[in-house]
């Protein structure tokens, strides 16, 4: 490695001393030296050299781009994911049709403008209908990708529908937690900050709250096919990210800023697996934010599956108070037995607290 940096520094400096000694020259001519033969035929080497280097350069791009396409797509499994794929490849058209046309013109003019004896450049200080143009096109082209872009921002992060699934995702160095609502009442219960602790209550239920009693956690992500979605996301310690490729969803998780992203899922597991021709294809949440020395490692397994099998595993799951019956004790006295019949712990509704406890 020594020796290699020694090399690679003794070239950086031969590379220096010629660049000196090429501005040197030009400095030369600058001022009204003459330029000799040797110094002209390098002139058109180099002019043609850029010619070269544009003409292939825009070759093994767009060879590339098309050659390796379903290397860096991802089948979309997400009814939002279609729009704003669509967004982004009339941006990535509009901003490649810009860079081609801008690289052709300043390799053209290093081209057309070489230097020849003789000839000397012409004070051109400005074009009011020049400036007019490059400036109201590229302003109302953008105008137009933004607020395109906004109408589609404002869908996904907007209300969800009453029949919405509502998730809450917590992000945490370096794991997800998911928690669900129970299915006696279909809506999660209250949390609050104050109340996580390091004995089991990582949301920071609120057990005051009737909602709260069945809510259960999975570390596996659940989503059920055609059925809209509402990720509520969180996190507990520093910034993380939400990152669900094949769906093209992507939100911050912010600690003390509740997030949010609506979607519905439109391929299960196993129709992914079909159209891929993978069976062991798996989707998968990932963080996309570095967040510590475990960020390659915070990934959570994720499952769609259709509305049946997704209702059967729901009514299978435990409840958070259930498989954590010491936080009874925070219960309200009047909600206990409300709360042990919602979480499961009491089957028969006859049974009192007390008879439990015993």
């Amino acid at each position: 490695m020594t020796s290699l940096i020694i090399i690679l520094g003794v070239v950086l400096v031969l590379g220096i001393l010629y660049m000196i000694f090429r501005v040197s020259n030009l400095v030369a001519i600058a001022k009204g030296g003459v330029v000799d033969e040797k110094s002209s035929t390098a002139n058109k080497v180099n002019a043609a050299l850029f010619i070269v280097f544009l003409v292939g350069s825009l070759i093994l791009f767009f060879w590339y781009s098309i050659t390796r396409f379903h290397e860096y797509t991802l089948p979309i499994a997400s009814e939002h994911g279609k729009v704003t794929d669509k967004l982004f490849w009339i941006t990535m058209w509009v901003t490649v049709a810009a860079f081609v046309i801008i690289s052709i013109i300043m390799f053209v003019f290093i081209y057309q403008y070489q230097y020849k004896v003789g000839r000397k450049a012409k004070y051109f200080p400005d074009n009011h209908y020049l400036e007019l143009a490059w400036t109201i096109i590229p302003a109302i082209v953008l105008a137009v990708l933004i607020f395109t872009g906004l109408r589609a921002w404002n869908d996904i992060t907007g209300p969800a529908s009453k029949d919405a699934e509502v998730i809450e995702l917590v992000a945490q160095q370096f794991a997800w937690t998911a928690r669900y609502p129970g299915v006696k009442d279909k809506a999660l219960g209250k949390v609050n900050y104050k109340l996580i602790d390091n004995f089991g209550n990582e949301f920071g239920l609120d057990l005051t709250d009737k909602q709260s009693f069945d809510d259960f956690k999975s570390l596996e992500l659940h989503l059920p096919v055609d059925q809209e979605i509402l990720l509520k996301i969180r996190a507990k310690d520093v910034l993380h990210s939400v990152f669900l490729p094949h769906f093209r969803v992507k939100m911050d998780a912010v600690p003390g800023m509740p997030t949010q992203f609506k979607f519905k899922a439109t391929k299960t597991t196993q129709e992914m697996r079909d159209e891929t021709g993978n069976p062991n294809f798996n989707y998968e949440l990932a963080c996309t934010e570095i967040c510590g020395r475990g960020h390659f490692s915070m990934k959570m397994p994720v499952v769609v599956e259709e509305q049946e099998a997704y209702d059967k595993w729901k009514a299978s799951q435990e409840a958070w108070l259930k498989q954590n019956p010491d936080y009874l004790k925070k219960v309200p006295d009047a909600l206990k037995e409300a709360a042990m019949i919602k979480a499961g712990m009491q089957k028969d509704p006859g049974v009192t607290v007390a008879e439990v406890k015993q």
